[in-house]
């Protein structure tokens, strides 16, 4: 019985409407195309960012540097919200070449400090550590819910869109039948 309930639009009855079975098929396409369009981008943005990690773990190397210059206490004179500043060091790459660059560091610590520093395989700095497994695996889910969701939403928009056209013209052909079939019940009042 639920299941007939829910096909009604695709059973042949004297009420059905023509509308009505284009809202069915509306329907249909939306929720297919929501579903397979959505869960395919998910799962290939998730895929993409699950491999960008992945290299990130494989080609950034954690190095000891010398911190150049002192780093200040004042947070708030600089982007980082997390008490690390910018400061100058020097490390090593790995053809051996002595290298010198920017990048974050905690706060207050005095010119010559050891600090750890992320590099790439060519020697260059990398702000951040990669992220962990666990986290990969995290951020890449968002990702991929972020982008099913991106795909799905218009879709979905525009189906709502069509239903309310689609309802708007149910309407109108009840006005219509109305002005046919009111006449013939007597005056109108008021």
């Amino acid at each position: 019985m639920g299941t007939t309930k829910r096909l009604w639009r695709w059973r042949s009855n004297p009420l059905r409407r023509h509308e009505d079975v284009v809202e069915a098929w509306v329907v249909l396409t939306v929720w297919v195309i929501v579903a397979v369009a959505g869960a395919f981008a998910g799962l290939v943005t998730a895929r993409g960012a699950e491999h960008e990690f992945a290299e990130q773990r494989a080609h950034r190397h954690a190095v000891q540097a010398v911190l150049l210059t002192d780093a200040p206490h004042d947070v708030t004179a600089h982007w980082s919200t997390d008490g690390r500043v910018r400061g100058s060091v020097r490390w090593t790459a790995p053809d051996g070449t002595p290298r010198s660059g920017q990048t974050l560091v905690d706060g207050g610590l005095k010119a010559g400090a050891l600090v750890t520093v992320w590099q790439d395989d060519q020697g260059r700095l990398a702000l951040s550590p990669p992220m962990s497994s666990a986290e990969g695996h995290v951020e890449a889910a968002l990702f991929g819910a972020a982008a099913a969701l991106a795909v799905a939403a218009p879709v979905f928009g525009a189906g709502v869109f069509a239903r309310a056209r689609l309802d708007r013209l149910r309407m109108a052909h009840w006005d219509q039948e109305w002005d046919r079939v009111g006449p013939q019940w007597g005056p109108k009042t008021g």
